[in-house]
């Protein structure tokens, strides 16, 4: 099983989320949650804090104490915690192009029109965006 966590940057009403490239092996072409693989001996938080800064230069400054979702992919034998992240510091900018080629602020209302790497993403944004937690 791959163990992956992810970050959902909320902001303002938006939630960010990161194109995959087409070029992607796993989940190519699809919108997503920042974040990556937990290495050997990692925690989920510490795995989480190192790839938001890794691939969009922020440091977490503030997180849930539990994830808001885990998720499971029997297919691709995937494991994904997703962390809300209310505050960081620095503005996230794409630092890992040869994953992703866009990252964008989005509403509730822009998920329709985007292909997402998991179809639980759209009840999980509305969670993350009405607050509940």
């Amino acid at each position: 099983m791959h163990h992956v966590v992810a970050g959902a940057l909320v902001s303002g009403g938006r939630v960010l989320l990161a194109h995959r490239c087409a070029t992607r092996r796993w989940y190519p072409d699809v919108w997503d949650f920042p974040g990556g693989h937990v290495d050997p001996g990692e925690s989920e938080l510490d795995a989480l804090v190192r790839e938001l800064h890794e691939e969009l230069g922020v440091r977490v400054r503030e997180v849930d104490q539990l994830p808001v979702a885990r998720l499971e992919d029997v297919a691709t034998e995937m494991r994904l915690a997703v962390w809300a992240v209310h505050r960081w510091q620095g503005t996230p900018v794409n630092r890992a192009p040869d994953e992703h080629d866009e990252l964008r602020w989005v509403t509730r209302q822009d998920l329709a029109e985007l292909a997402l790497a998991h179809p639980a993403y759209p009840r999980l944004v509305d969670r993350l965006l009405s607050g509940v937690r």
